[in-house]
């Protein structure tokens, strides 16, 4: 008697799955709205700084586009222009890209403890992982330094890539900006995976590759956020829900159980009364 092997998910279905961790996340606002208003004020003040550093490139971005390319200077204005359009608009999905991770990663330095009560609530619904030992302030400091510091350097590597791509003739703009979305998603994804992988003793490298094993999950969830921070202040509204989304992932890639519909009765942390 033959034995099949139970059918594989295909990697579109995956994908549209990770995505559906984000819409999950936006959930978390029936059952603790305090809360997750909480965490909206750290990713209110970074979000000032991302804007006014975007609103200064975009204020200056055709001389930006001029610098980068005087090989054109000599060319027809119809062939110069079309070069400096396409390397501004190369310059602007780069920079997204680059403010988009680096806004995540402070967003969740200023506000880690309102981030962790966020994620804390989500899996004490649907069952919380093992209490981890504390590693001590200034270990977790240099920890968290290192892994910032191994996260941002593939982050500007990403972005010079999404520049380069931007020259390309004609599909240019498409190409890079479909890299920036499923590459940076891939990036966001794992910075705000920090919380609830920390949360279970695991940290970046572990991180990663659990992430793996789960790509198209990982790179849906990761590039739905990444799209939604690109909404005008979507990303103060959706950080709290991206929190709770990647910690709904995270039980997800580590085969934890995660019950669909148990957030809408849970009860508010920021509603219930103090311990003794």
């Amino acid at each position: 008697m033959t034995t099949l092997s139970p059918k594989r998910p295909s990697a579109i279905r995956e994908f549209f799955v990770g995505a559906s961790f984000l819409f999950r996340g936006f959930r978390t606002w029936i059952s603790a709205p305090r809360l997750m208003v909480l965490g909206m004020v750290p990713a209110a003040i970074v979000g000032v700084v991302a804007i006014a550093v975007l609103a200064t490139l975009f204020a200056n971005i055709q001389t930006v586009a001029a610098f980068i390319t005087p090989f054109a200077n000599d060319w027809s204005e119809l062939a110069k222009g079309a070069t400096q359009f396409a390397a501004g608009l190369a310059v602007v999905l780069a920079s997204i890209l680059l403010v988009v991770n680096t806004y995540t990663t402070a967003t969740l330095m200023v506000g880690d403890a309102f981030y962790r009560k966020i994620s804390a609530h989500v899996d004490a619904v649907h069952g919380a992982p093992p209490a981890q030992q504390p590693l001590g302030f200034w270990k977790d400091f240099r920890r968290g330094i290192g892994e910032g510091i191994r996260v941002l350097i593939p982050t500007v590597g990403l972005a010079l890539l999404v520049l380069v791509l931007g020259f390309i003739p004609v599909v240019g703009s498409i190409v890079a900006a479909t890299a920036g979305a499923l590459l940076g998603g891939w990036l966001l994804v794992v910075e705000l995976g920090n919380i609830p992988f920390e949360a279970r003793g695991l940290h970046l490298t572990a991180r990663r590759r659990a992430l793996r094993g789960s790509r198209a999950r990982a790179v849906g969830f990761g590039a739905a956020t990444y799209l939604v921070f690109l909404i005008p202040f979507g990303a103060v509204v959706a950080m709290p829900a991206a929190l709770a989304g990647a910690t709904l992932l995270t039980r997800s890639v580590r085969g934890e159980d995660a019950r669909p519909g148990a957030l809408d009765n849970a009860p508010d942390p920021s509603e219930q009364p103090p311990e003794d």
